[in-house]
């Protein structure tokens, strides 16, 4: 089977599995988006959703945030993964986008991603989900699939990016990545998985990743 065969495969299972595709993050604006996707560097959404509300009421907007403490924003903010970091980098980020961009979130990879703490990733999320702009963020989690799923060589998620975006419509990127993201979730863990039983990996892994994906999961014997 080639690669645009079971693209095509892939997209008609998604379609059906996850005919909506509600944005995973809480938020009410682009601004809230970009902060949301700037914590869940490292971090999962469900914890995002739980620490945001609190952060959202004191800072709504890049005003506020820009003029609150970073200590007070790490408070706000503790119980997510490398929160000093991350709580500088949104004080920056809120200040800039008020000396640059009247304070709105801009449309542009580039000048979002001279943005402090918005990488590629996180700023093809936000053009995608709160502009409507074609894009395909990849993580560690579509890359880890791609690659089980024979769509790439599995080097790295820049490379990855790449051929997926050749591989796939432009058209379908944006619902397509929180597809695939939300198949992931549900039916191909990292470790632990049952390549054979999955209703992709099933038939899309080759012999080859099955024989690698099982002998990863065995258990180690120990020595004597």
């Amino acid at each position: 089977m080639t690669r645009a065969e079971k693209a095509a495969r892939i997209v008609a299972l998604l379609a059906e599995l996850y005919p909506e595709t509600p944005i995973p993050l809480d938020h009410q604006s682009a601004y809230q988006l970009l902060v949301a996707v700037m914590l869940s560097a490292q971090t999962t959404d469900k914890k995002v959703n739980e620490v945001t509300p609190a952060l959202f009421r004191r800072a709504p907007g890049p005003e506020k945030m820009a003029v609150l403490q970073v200590e007070s924003i790490r408070d706000l903010i503790r119980q997510i993964g490398l929160a000093p970091t991350k709580a500088k980098n949104l004080r920056r980020m809120s200040e800039l986008l008020l000396e640059r961009h009247d304070g709105d979130v801009p449309r542009t990879l580039i000048e979002l991603e001279d943005l402090p703490g918005v990488g590629h990733k996180t700023a093809q999320v936000v053009v995608a989900q709160a502009f409507g702009e074609p894009a395909f963020p990849v993580d560690t989690h579509i890359h880890r699939l791609a690659t089980r799923w024979g769509l790439s060589n599995g080097r790295n998620v820049e490379t990855t990016e790449r051929d997926l975006k050749r591989i796939f419509d432009e058209a379908l990127w944006n619902d397509l990545h929180l597809q695939i993201i939300y198949f992931g979730r549900e039916h191909c863990p990292a470790r632990g998985h049952d390549l054979s039983g999955c209703p992709i990996c099933g038939w899309a892994a080759s012999k080859k990743r099955v024989r690698e994906e099982v002998a990863k999961n065995a258990p180690k014997r120990r020595r004597r």
